[in-house]
């Protein structure tokens, strides 16, 4: 079916009526002298809901593939996006002492004074490229004022007096801490790719869009964040709870604070990805879109501002959130297998180790009376002494049961060695890594000792360095909070993400913060 065509006419009239209130409010924009003057959320507002308007009615016609009229559709996009980040900046200024965020070495208040100063800038350009844009259509400019109350916001000090009954749900306190504190852990563990912007200089910006930083990206993080504020005011604004515990409002500003960065930080990654980083062979104006603005000075504002910003908070409310779950950890303890693979070598060690750093409580793991500090790889080292003492007794066990020693050693150590472990590989009672069997330089001299000393002792060599491994029922037991008990009794299941032969298996999506 062939599309029915407007007439240039028509559209023309159809704008000139449905942008006279943009047009008006651009007039009036144009003759601030600075960006700060316009830097009013009840004039950005009605900006950006005008703005918005005119865009949809543009792009329901076509607009943006339309020579007359892309620039104006251009222009009226940015008008949008940045009226839009202005207001959320603001916000965060206004919301700045009620967030009560934790003390950093930066200045954030100057930081987002700064941002404001940028957004407000394009803003100012945009819209005198929009008035001189409308003067080259033949669009008529509406010269009337404004209402007197977009122009201005004059706000009384104070808050209201909190009068109203609260829930009373003290007895649900540690339930509610623990959720919310852990949410926010696995989710600051899930976005560590936002940590970029400290680690990167300026002229690197933009080779991180948009493989680590993008749109796409940042939008569902900004959403995720957005539903655990939900969560929190769901479920703990207005009741005992945020009273008897301090830091609850404080993560709560945490959450707040990142998630309106967030969302600034996504619109500065859409304006880049669709208006600033276009192929300059499909774009007839590229020129203009450099001059309205800066690529640099935004992915600046991306990079130093946002980003930065939501990094540093996610941080210190990190730190918070471990210290609440300390204070409200509930101790239990729970048995599980040691790893299969050589015990608690390095993967599984770090693993374990990693998961209750998340965490940031207090857990024990116990083998034989002794106990060693979970948050430490080098602490589970250790215990595998242990483990390999309890291994070699069980066998030697084994070897003295099947009766595998020669009472007289007639061939050499190596070939007697390399017929027990076989016989011991047939019966299941041990693992053999490599087939067949090479045995290190200068194993078959002889050694000194009975028969079965010699066995022992080149069994025990060969568990050492790796060669076998004994199938084991050895379990040990891990104590601490209850959640973190949780997710360690998860990785056991999952075999501590290796097979019994070493190979890498993927985690549970539960323990998703452990593979970043």
């Amino acid at each position: 079916m062939v599309p029915v065509m407007i007439t240039d006419e028509e559209f023309h009239k159809l704008i000139a009526r449905r942008g006279r209130r943009l047009l008006k409010i651009a007039n009036y924009v144009s003759k601030q002298q600075l960006p700060t003057e316009i830097l009013i959320r009840p004039l950005l507002g009605e900006l950006h809901s005008q703005a918005m308007q005119i865009e949809e009615l543009l792009d329901a016609y076509g607009a943006r593939n339309n020579r007359k009229w892309c620039l104006f559709r251009l222009l009226t996009a940015t008008i949008k996006l940045f009226s839009d980040v202005s207001y959320q900046l603001l916000h965060i200024q206004h919301a700045l002492p009620a967030y009560r965020l934790l003390p950093i070495e930066q200045d954030f208040a100057k930081a987002t004074e700064q941002a404001m100063a940028f957004t407000g800038d394009v803003l100012l350009r945009a819209i005198n490229q929009l008035l001189f844009q409308t003067h080259l259509l033949g669009l008529p400019i509406p010269t009337d004022k404004l209402r007197e109350e977009i122009c201005s916001e004059n706000l009384p000090p104070g808050r209201l007096l909190q009068d109203r009954a609260v829930s009373s749900k003290a007895e649900m306190a540690p339930k509610t801490v623990t959720m919310l504190a852990t949410a926010f852990l696995n989710l600051a563990a899930e976005s560590k790719w936002v940590h970029c912007s400290g680690r990167c200089q300026p002229e690197d910006y933009a080779s991180y869009i948009p493989d680590t930083i993008s749109e796409e990206n940042l939008r569902g993080l900004e959403l995720r964040f957005h539903n655990l504020q939900s969560l929190y005011d769901t479920y703990v604004s207005e009741t005992e709870t945020e009273g008897i515990d301090a830091n609850l409002p404080v993560m709560r500003g945490h959450i707040s604070v990142v998630y309106h960065l967030l969302n600034t930080a996504t619109s500065f990654a859409h304006y880049y990805e669709r208006h600033v980083n276009v192929s300059k062979e499909t774009d007839d104006i590229p020129a203009f879109r450099g001059q309205l603005v800066n690529p640099d000075a935004l992915l600046a504002m991306l990079m130093n501002y946002s980003l930065m910003y939501v990094s540093l908070y996610l941080t210190c409310a990190q730190r918070l959130c471990q210290t609440m779950l300390k204070r409200y950890a509930e101790t239990g303890e729970v048995e599980v297998p040691v790893p299969q693979y050589r015990g608690f070598h390095v993967r599984p060690a770090t693993l374990v180790s990693m998961l209750v750093l998340h965490y940031g409580s207090e857990v024990r793991m116990e083998l034989d009376g002794e106990q060693y500090d979970a948050s430490s790889p080098l602490e589970l080292f250790r215990a595998n002494e242990k483990m390999n003492a309890q291994k070699r007794r069980q066998l030697t066990a084994e070897i003295v049961r099947l009766g595998l020693v020669p009472e007289k050693m007639s061939g050499s150590i190596g070939e007697v060695i390399r017929s027990i472990v076989l016989a011991l590989a047939e019966q299941g009672k041990l693992i053999l890594y490599e087939q067949p069997l090479h045995l290190p330089e200068g194993f078959a001299q002889k050694r000194d000792g009975a028969p079965l000393d010699q066995v022992i002792d080149a069994m025990a060599q060969l568990l050492a360095i790796g060669k076998i491994d004994v199938e084991s029922d050895m379990k040990v037991k891990f104590i601490g909070d209850k959640r973190v008990l949780a997710d360690i009794e998860l990785l056991a299941k999952s075999g501590y993400g290796e097979d019994k032969f070493g190979n890498n298996i993927p985690l549970p999506e539960e323990l998703v913060y452990l593979r970043r």
